[in-house]
This record gives C-alpha cells, structure tokens and sequence, in this order.
C-alpha cells in the first residue's frame, strides 16, 4: 500500500511541481544509483530537494528511495508523521543526542539490507539559501562498516530560492542538479568530508545558474 501512495504521489505532484514548475538543469543523471544499496549525499537548502532526487527516478523505483530526516520535525504531530513515513518513506533519525551509537543508524542498516538507496544531506539541517553548511561526521559512521555502500555526491542550486526555509509557498525558478560519481572507499571521517566537499565545489561550478544567481 506505501509503495502505491508514494508513486501517486510522485506521479501526481512531485513531477508536475518539479518539471512543469520549476524547470530542472539535469546533468549527470548516468551516475545515480538505481540499485542499492547505496546512499546519495546531498546538500540541502530546501524541501524541495528530497522531491527533485524522487522526480529523477522512474516510478518502478521511487519506492526504493528513502530519504534520512528528523524525527523531531517529521514526526511532529501525527498527520505529518503518517505522511512522512507512509507517503514519503523517511526513515527518522533521533537528534536528541540521547541515543546510542550502535542504535542510532539501525534503521538505516535495515533499510540498506532490503537493497534501498537512502538518501542524506550531511549538513544536517537545511541551510541558508544557496550556501553550504558544515558537513557533519554522521554519514561517515553510517557507512564506515559497510563496504557494500558507496556514497554519490549530488548538488542542488536554485532549490533554497524556489522554496527558502520557513516559506509555505514556492516561486517558480530555474533550477539545477548534479550528480556527480561514486566516492571511493575512505579511511577516516576526515577524509570523507573533505572529499565530498570538493565534489560539491566542483559539482556547483557546473550549475548553469550558479554564477547567474550568485
């Protein structure tokens, strides 16, 4: 039934908003995962980003896709919740700080083990429009022990002005995504943070609106 609600409404809404809307500069849309398990590494600067990744895969596969998101704004009252993790799919994580490590990613791990491709934004928490905030070490212990999960950079720009933070409404605007390829198997959450930042450097110089907007 999850699997039927979340192609309605991709089908229905996510595309007509995001393609017809909006508009979309797609460029290395090859590299995507379309089987996992794998984890795209996004920034994040709007709602709307976790809509454009599910718009780029076909419908036989959306269910597939499972965002990693905040239980405490997610699962904040029960509407929202049973939209979020029935329609949408998320998988909560705790921010509280209060629970442990070895529990903190098993929905995760369950989710890789049924062969989804999750999706997570490293920066934690959307950020100011059009700007990247500092990268946190978590998707590095997500992944650390599983050398069956390899990480694809994707960058967004455009997003955070269609639909900043705090906003209801969206504006149509002209938007960009950029997929960049798989990141090679790292030693150290250091190490990690440091190369997804220079792929999103260098996967922002490719949006046709970057230097248009900023």
């Amino acid at each position: 039934m999850n699997r039927i609600l979340k192609i309605i409404f991709v089908l229905l809404i996510v595309r007509p908003v995001v393609l017809i809307i909006l508009g979309l500069n797609i460029r290395g849309r090859n590299n995507l995962p379309m089987n996992g398990p794998a984890l795209i590494a996004a920034n994040h600067n709007s709602h709307l980003d976790t809509m454009v990744l599910f718009s780029l895969y076909p419908l036989s596969r959306v269910h597939k896709l499972r965002p990693v998101a905040a239980a405490d704004y997610f699962l904040s009252n029960r509407i929202f919740a049973w939209f979020s993790l029935n329609v949408i799919g998320i998988i909560p994580l705790q921010r509280t700080g209060t629970t442990k490590k070895e529990d903190l990613f098993s929905e995760c791990h369950q989710a890789l083990d049924q062969q989804d491709i999750l999706i997570l934004f490293p920066e934690g928490t959307r950020g100011k429009p059009e700007q990247t905030s500092k990268l946190k070490k978590g998707i590095y212990y997500l992944i650390k022990d599983r050398s069956d999960v390899q990480i694809t950079p994707v960058v967004t720009h455009g997003l955070g002005r269609a639909l900043p933070r705090g906003e209801a409404l969206f504006v149509p605007f002209n938007c960009d995504v950029v997929i960049g390829e798989k990141i090679p198997p790292v030693s150290s959450s250091n190490e990690l943070l440091t190369i997804l930042s220079v792929n999103y450097t260098e996967l922002l110089d490719s949006c046709l609106t970057y230097n248009k907007l900023d």
